[in-house]
């Protein structure tokens, strides 16, 4: 989800820092590992067909491991060939999230100026930075959504006077049930307001 940080005390084991009156937490984005290890084996895959059907057009061996110059162009070549183009693409795409970070930021909470800042990275264009302020007294409470099942989503969400419940978790891999509770523990018991959903 998160790494908390309360400045002043140091930072702990998971890279949280936290006093009395700041809570920072970092929020992973799209650099995570399993991200880097996907757009990795795609390209890889993609580069393979893209040069397969290359290779059966101009009858040239461009690949290390088979002799793709004995394929027919048509069909089998101009598909292999078709197939590596849309897995560039998408190599290409899943490189510009990581370089991108989207989804990475952070979550800041000041006691001293009674003022929270939600920050996160977008896509490009004119929203690229996403920031919410708001000020701490109109926190209602802290919303955990645990659900199970095939599509399972476990996030924590910040409930605000006058607007939607804000996440505050990562997308993509659901937390563990006790890091998800330990978090929005944590966040309640920071802002002092009620945990709700467990």
């Amino acid at each position: 989800m998160t790494a908390s940080t309360t400045i002043d005390k140091g930072d702990s084991p998971n890279g949280d820092r936290s006093s009395a009156s700041v809570l920072h937490q970092k929020v992973l984005g799209s650099r995570r590992l399993s991200n880097y290890w996907w757009a990795t084996v795609v390209t890889l895959g993609a580069t393979g067909f893209l040069l397969a059907g290359i290779s059966s057009y101009l009858k040239i061996n461009l690949l290390l491991v088979t002799d793709p110059t004995q394929l027919v162009f048509v069909p089998q070549g101009l598909v292999m060939g078709l197939y590596g183009t849309a897995g560039v693409l998408l190599s290409f795409y899943l490189w510009l999230m990581i370089f991108l970070d989207v989804g990475g930021g952070y979550n800041d909470f000041n006691q001293e100026t009674g003022t929270l800042k939600i920050f996160r990275w977008g896509f490009p264009g004119k929203n690229r930075r996403i920031e919410i302020d708001a000020r701490i007294r109109d926190v209602q409470s802290v919303r955990l959504e645990i659900k199970e099942g095939l599509n399972p989503r476990r996030a924590v969400y910040l409930r605000l006077k006058g607007r939607r419940d804000i996440p505050l978790t990562r997308v993509g891999q659901p937390l563990s049930l006790t890091e998800i509770e330990t978090k929005g523990a944590e966040l309640a018991r920071f802002l002092q307001v009620p945990l709700e959903g467990l």
